[in-house]
Formats: structure tokens, C-alpha cells, sequence
């Protein structure tokens, strides 16, 4: 219990309290000559109708701050209908006074813990010393009670809400980020990486074979070019709000563009079993992007490897897919797969309801498994 004290007590102000704007002019504007009319239609009615007359307008100023200053403009209004009966004998009795409930709202939905547990007790306050003096009955603090408690209630819950879609507006950039991330490290690190590769193996059979070098500025053209085509429909997918669906992706029948082209290192071999043609776009991109990524850094990390084997298999549950090379499990092996590479496979399988697991082979080399539901959207 003390916990949540203090959790509500230092609870900080919303962020984004609009201030004074022309609506609230013009709240203030419509209200004035309301109160004006009441004074002059219940005149004969009113206790010392001149000073609830000055007095109801004079507190009308308080809605303009009440998001900004919502405690002292609950201080200001309560505290001065707490005094007057002190000079007049009864409090204002008109019912223009009415426009204060939108204080209690304000102090909750907009300000701080303390201010709204200073501005609970400053209305409460209120409300007991005038039960007390004898201005209104228990029925009539009851009553007043009651209609606080609501209005305080409703600002609260709106400022929950608002809150909660403040979190989730957070979370969604957040899987954003990681989102773009993953799509970053797949997609351009992999053919930047393609490049240096290329770029160091033409820088040392050159000397030996000037061709080498020629045959290196192909691939890396090759590669450039992708790499250029796929940050495109990304920036597409960002500037013009383009579904991230209908961007050009991969899928698993391309694969064998990773054992087709001309690349230095082990060889690639790609085995597909079952209809692959028949996956859903989400997991078919998956899939290829898994595959992309452990290719990736079986070239880049497996020494002495001669071979890198790629295998999915579709059945009517599950797509798997196994990346496996006969390289040595090296140290510089083991820590890259603590890497952002490792990570954003793992994210990728997740979202989509699957698995995804890298470690060395009982034997030799090193081995990805990954295993999506087919049926994932």
C-alpha cells in the first residue's frame, strides 16, 4: 500500500497539456454573459447578488489555465467559495457556478500525483467546512461528493487511456525500429558484406591474374545494384506510407540466386522440398531472409569451409529450414553469434509464431535451424 502511495504521489504530469486555446476562449466568452443573465433574471433571488454576480465571473479566467496550473486554479476557485461566506453569510448561490466541475477533471487528467491528491483535499475540504458551517446539508455534501468523485474518476480514466495509447504508440515505433533494423542488417549488410568480400579476394589474385580484378568489379556492380534496388523500396515503404507488403520481397524459390552467382568461398547448395510457391509472402520473405543471413556468415566467418548446404522442406504444418557448412567452429564463430545477426533471426522466426536456433555441429562446422508455421501471417 505505501508503495502505490508513493507511486501516485510522484506520478508526473502528462506530456503534451495544450494550452490556452481559442476554444477555451470562446468557452469563457459564451460563459460570461450566461452568468450576466442569471444575475439579472434571479436578482431578487440571490444572496448578495452583486458579489456572486463579480465573484461567478471572476473565476471564469480559471478555465483558461486549468490544463497548465490545474492545482492553483483549484485553489483559486474552491478556496474563494470557501472564504466568502465569511464576509457574505452564504456562499454564491448561483448556478453558473456549475462550470467548476471542470476543475476536479482538469487537476486529475493533467496534473501531477501531488497536485491531484493536494486538489482532492482542497475540494473535499471545501465541501466539509461548508457541511459544517451549515451552508448545505449532508444530503447536499453527498450529493457534491458524488459529483466530484465522477468528474475526478472520468479524468483519470481519460488520462489512463491516453497513457496507454502513448505506450503502445512507443511499443510500435519500438518493433518499428527493431523492424528496420532486421530489414538493414539482411538486406544491405548482406550484399555490403558480398562486396568486401568480392573486393578483397580481386585484390589478391590480381597480381597473379589481372582478370580477377575485372571479374571482382562485376560481381560488386551486381551487388551494388540489389543492394541499391532493396534500400529503395524501403525508403518507398517510409516516405510514401506504401504498404511494407506490396514492397518487392523474396521469396524461398530464390534461394538459388545464393548458389547461382559467381562468389568467392564455399560453394552453395540449395534443396527445396515441397511447394515452396504455395508459402504466404510473410514467411516465405522469412525463410529466405534466414537463409540470406546464415549464408551470409558461413562465407564470412566458417574457416577452411567448402561447402555450404541450404535445405527448406514445406509440409502441410510447417516450413524448416536447415543452413549447415563444414568450416571450423572457430572463437571468432562463437562470438558472432552473439552478434545483431543472430538477434534479428531469432525476432524475425518469433513474430511469426516459429524458432530459430545456430550452434556447432555435433561434428564439425556449424549449423541454423529455423522452423515457421505455415500457416503464420
Amino acid at each position: 500500500m505505501q508503495g502505490l502511495l508513493r507511486s501516485v504521489w510522484d506520478e508526473p504530469r502528462p506530456p503534451g497539456a495544450p494550452h490556452r486555446v481559442w476554444r477555451d476562449w470562446a468557452l469563457v466568452a459564451v460563459l460570461v454573459p450566461l452568468v450576466v443573465l442569471e444575475a439579472v433574471v434571479r436578482w431578487s433571488d440571490l444572496h448578495a447578488p452583486v458579489v456572486a454576480l463579480v465573484i461567478t465571473a471572476g473565476l471564469m479566467p480559471t478555465l483558461l489555465w486549468r490544463r497548465t496550473r490545474p492545482l492553483l486554479m483549484v485553489a483559486i476557485a474552491f478556496g474563494t467559495c470557501a472564504v466568502t461566506p465569511l464576509f457574505t453569510g452564504a456562499e454564491p448561490d448561483m448556478n453558473s457556478l456549475a462550470f467548476m466541475i471542470l476543475l476536479p477533471y482538469a487537476v486529475f487528467r493533467w496534473g501531477s500525483g501531488r497536485e491531484a491528491v493536494l486538489g482532492l483535499a482542497i475540494m473535499y475540504a471545501k465541501l466539509g467546512l461548508a457541511a459544517a458551517l451549515g451552508d448545505i446539508s449532508l444530503g447536499e455534501a453527498g450529493g457534491g461528493s458524488v459529483v466530484l468523485f465522477a468528474a475526478m474518476a472520468v479524468g483519470a480514466a481519460v488520462r489512463y487511456r491516453a497513457g496507454a495509447r502513448l505506450r503502445e504508440l512507443d511499443q510500435a515505433k519500438l518493433l518499428e525500429r527493431e523492424r528496420l533494423a532486421r530489414d538493414l542488417h539482411d538486406t544491405v549488410a548482406h550484399h555490403v558484406s558480398a562486396m568486401a568480400i568480392r573486393a578483397q579476394a580481386g585484390l589478391a589474385t590480381a597480381p597473379a591474374d589481372p582478370a580477377a580484378a575485372t571479374d571482382a568489379l562485376r560481381v560488386i556492380e551486381a551487388e551494388a545494384t540489389q543492394a541499391l534496388a532493396e534500400m529503395r523500396a524501403m525508403v518507398r515503404v517510409l516516405r510514401r506510407g506504401e504498404p511494407a507488403e506490396r514492397a518487392p520481397t523474396p521469396r524461398v524459390s530464390d534461394l538459388d540466386q545464393l548458389a547461382g552467382r559467381t562468389r568467392p568461398g564455399p560453394a552453395v547448395e540449395v534443396e527445396l522440398v515441397g511447394d515452396v510457391d504455395a508459402l504466404p509472402p510473410p514467411v516465405g520473405t522469412a525463410i529466405y531472409r534466414l537463409a540470406q543471413e546464415s549464408v551470409t556468415n558461413a562465407r564470412r566467418h566458417a574457416r577452411h569451409a567448402t561447402r555450404i548446404e541450404v535445405r527448406v522442406a514445406v509440409d502441410d504444418a510447417a516450413v524448416r529450414l536447415r543452413v549447415s557448412d563444414d568450416g571450423e567452429a572457430t572463437a571468432a564463430r562463437q562470438a558472432s553469434s552473439s552478434g545483431y545477426g543472430l538477434v534479428g533471426m531469432m525476432e524475425r522466426a518469433g513474430l511469426l509464431g516459429g524458432t530459430c536456433e545456430a550452434g556447432p555441429a555435433p561434428d564439425r562446422g556449424w549449423t541454423v535451424t529455423a522452423v515457421l508455421p505455415r500457416t503464420a501471417s
